[in-house]
């Protein structure tokens, strides 16, 4: 009798890679208008970084993040952009080591090494200016005429610092840019929703700005302790409560756009891209919003061959 053969299991079918989303770019629609220049912000979907929830595009060294996968994805983000030569080969990036200053340099060629500052400029083709946030604001801005560029990284010490004020007046001293040609556009960053800061910083604005006042606003605490047991903070005052405490916010996109104009930059030519960090962060990084365990986006602008 022939023994009975067992029958073979079925073949475990090997399920495919997970397509990873688009690389999502954010255009000025100003900028976007010129036709010998590219820039781009760059958001958080479409990368191969897995530390801040898979698949990020996550483009700073960070402690959470490998070396490896923030290159992958500066190449993704560079081919997404358009900024390759005739031969394939991506644009070099001219970046710095920020350390939240009014500090711009002018870039004629590629450094031999990584400097510090806040801010870039430069008339060379075929080359980007990139800047990292993860809820300070990148500025960029372009000159028309003279076809000249810079982007700029305002934090709140950078802003203080006048960062975006003095990257035009840089632009004017090197390549005689006149600011009604300058076309500039302000990124996702913070906004006063989210952007909780200290008395004495307003004081610090205050002694810088005339306007100072405008760029604060208190917004009153929704304290939970204070709402669930109101007789803990009960006084004399009638009707019984005193005031609720308040907290103070800062504008740093009205106090960025300010300076832009207090450069000369005309008002119809300053855009701002209206999406919070914080607020956002299924589309955006946000050090804020993630305790400080979060990517880094960039902000990149280059002139074309």
């Amino acid at each position: 009798m022939t023994p009975a053969r067992a029958k073979a299991a079925p073949a475990k079918r090997r399920s495919k890679p997970a397509k990873p989303e688009p690389i999502e770019i954010l255009r000025s629609d100003a900028l976007s208008a010129l036709p010998w220049l590219i820039h781009g912000f760059s958001a958080r979907k479409g990368g191969v970084s897995q530390a801040y929830g898979g698949g990020t595009l996550n483009l700073g060294i960070t402690p959470q993040d490998s070396p490896e996968a923030v290159e992958h994805n500066r190449e993704l983000f560079l081919r997404a952009l358009g900024a390759v030569d005739i031969r394939g080969r991506l644009w070099p990036v001219a970046s710095l080591r920020q350390v939240h200053s009014s500090a711009i340099h002018y870039i004629g060629r590629m450094p031999p090494k990584l400097l510090g500052g806040d801010g870039l400029i430069t008339d060379r083709r075929g080359m980007l200016l990139g800047i990292r946030v993860a809820d300070c604001l990148p500025v960029l801005v372009a000159d028309t005429e003279r076809r000249a560029i810079g982007a700029f990284h305002a934090g709140w010490r950078g802003t203080l610092a006048r960062i975006a004020e003095k990257g035009i007046g840089e632009m004017r001293l090197r390549f005689g840019s006149d600011p009604a040609h300058i076309v500039a556009a302000i990124g996702p960053g913070i906004h006063s929703c989210c952007y909780e800061v200290s008395l004495e910083l307003r004081d610090k604005f205050a002694a810088q700005f005339a306007y100072a006042d405008l760029l604060f606003e208190e917004i009153a605490s929704s304290d939970e302790v204070r709402r669930k047991y109101p007789l803990l903070f009960m006084n004399m005052r009638a009707p019984g409560h005193g005031e609720p405490p308040a907290k103070l916010h800062l504008d740093l996109v009205e106090a960025n756009r300010r300076q832009l104009l207090d450069a000369g930059v005309p008002e119809a030519n300053i855009s701002v891209i209206d999406l919070c960090t914080s607020c956002r962060t299924d589309l955006l990084f946000s050090h804020r919003a993630e305790g400080g365990v979060t990517g880094r986006m960039m902000a990149a602008i280059g002139i074309c061959d």
